[in-house]
Protein backbone atom coordinates (compact mmCIF):
# COMPACT_ATOMS: atom_id res chain seq x y z
CA UNK A 1 0.00 0.00 0.00
CA UNK A 2 1.33 3.48 -0.88
CA UNK A 3 1.03 6.54 1.25
CA UNK A 4 0.42 10.19 -0.69
CA UNK A 5 2.43 12.49 1.31
CA UNK A 6 0.01 16.02 0.29
CA UNK A 7 1.83 18.03 1.99
CA UNK A 8 5.26 17.37 -0.13
CA UNK A 9 3.36 17.27 -3.24
CA UNK A 10 1.88 21.01 -2.28
CA UNK A 11 5.54 21.98 -1.28
CA UNK A 12 7.03 20.54 -4.13
CA UNK A 13 4.82 21.70 -6.72
CA UNK A 14 5.02 24.87 -5.01
CA UNK A 15 8.53 24.87 -5.80
CA UNK A 16 8.27 23.84 -9.08
CA UNK A 17 6.08 26.22 -10.07
CA UNK A 18 8.27 29.76 -9.35
CA UNK A 19 6.32 30.66 -6.13
CA UNK A 20 6.47 34.02 -5.77
CA UNK A 21 6.21 35.23 -2.07
CA UNK A 22 3.69 37.46 -1.04
CA UNK A 23 4.00 41.46 -2.32
CA UNK A 24 2.98 44.52 -0.29
CA UNK A 25 0.40 44.94 -2.24
CA UNK A 26 -1.07 41.33 -1.33
CA UNK A 27 -0.21 42.30 3.03
CA UNK A 28 -1.94 45.63 2.23
CA UNK A 29 -5.25 43.76 0.68
CA UNK A 30 -5.55 40.79 3.72
CA UNK A 31 -4.81 43.13 6.54
CA UNK A 32 -7.32 45.69 5.16
CA UNK A 33 -9.84 42.19 4.87
CA UNK A 34 -9.05 41.83 8.42
CA UNK A 35 -9.90 44.73 9.26
CA UNK A 36 -12.87 44.87 7.73
CA UNK A 37 -13.77 41.47 9.15
CA UNK A 38 -14.00 43.17 12.49
CA UNK A 39 -16.72 44.84 14.43
CA UNK A 40 -16.44 46.62 17.08
CA UNK A 41 -18.33 46.29 20.12
CA UNK A 42 -17.78 49.70 21.83
CA UNK A 43 -17.24 52.96 21.56
CA UNK A 44 -13.42 52.80 22.13
CA UNK A 45 -13.40 49.52 19.78
CA UNK A 46 -14.57 51.56 17.15
CA UNK A 47 -12.12 54.53 17.29
CA UNK A 48 -9.36 52.28 17.29
CA UNK A 49 -10.74 50.45 14.32
CA UNK A 50 -11.11 53.35 12.23
CA UNK A 51 -7.11 54.97 13.34
CA UNK A 52 -6.05 51.77 12.16
CA UNK A 53 -8.07 51.76 8.95
CA UNK A 54 -6.68 55.39 8.47
CA UNK A 55 -3.36 54.17 9.16
CA UNK A 56 -3.69 51.83 6.84
CA UNK A 57 -4.90 54.16 4.08
CA UNK A 58 -1.41 56.18 4.49
CA UNK A 59 0.47 53.05 4.36
CA UNK A 60 -1.43 52.31 0.84
CA UNK A 61 -0.54 55.42 -0.34
CA UNK A 62 2.86 55.81 1.29
CA UNK A 63 3.29 52.38 -1.05
CA UNK A 64 2.23 53.52 -4.55
CA UNK A 65 4.51 56.35 -3.88
CA UNK A 66 7.30 53.94 -3.36
CA UNK A 67 6.71 51.57 -6.39
CA UNK A 68 6.61 54.87 -8.83
CA UNK A 69 9.73 55.84 -7.23
CA UNK A 70 11.37 52.40 -7.59
CA UNK A 71 9.91 52.64 -10.91
CA UNK A 72 11.85 55.76 -12.33
CA UNK A 73 14.93 54.47 -10.28
CA UNK A 74 14.82 51.22 -12.33
CA UNK A 75 14.23 53.11 -15.63
CA UNK A 76 16.94 55.57 -14.54
CA UNK A 77 19.27 52.71 -14.22
CA UNK A 78 18.96 50.80 -17.34
CA UNK A 79 19.72 54.08 -19.19
CA UNK A 80 22.67 54.19 -17.24
CA UNK A 81 23.84 50.68 -17.96
CA UNK A 82 22.58 50.97 -21.53
CA UNK A 83 25.21 54.18 -21.53
CA UNK A 84 28.21 52.31 -19.92
CA UNK A 85 27.67 49.49 -22.73
CA UNK A 86 28.78 52.16 -25.11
Amino acid sequence: KMTVDLNRMTREFMMSEGFDPPTIKSYIQSLEESLNSFKPRTIKEKNTLGIAKQHLKEIKRQARRMEAKINILEGELKVLEESKEK
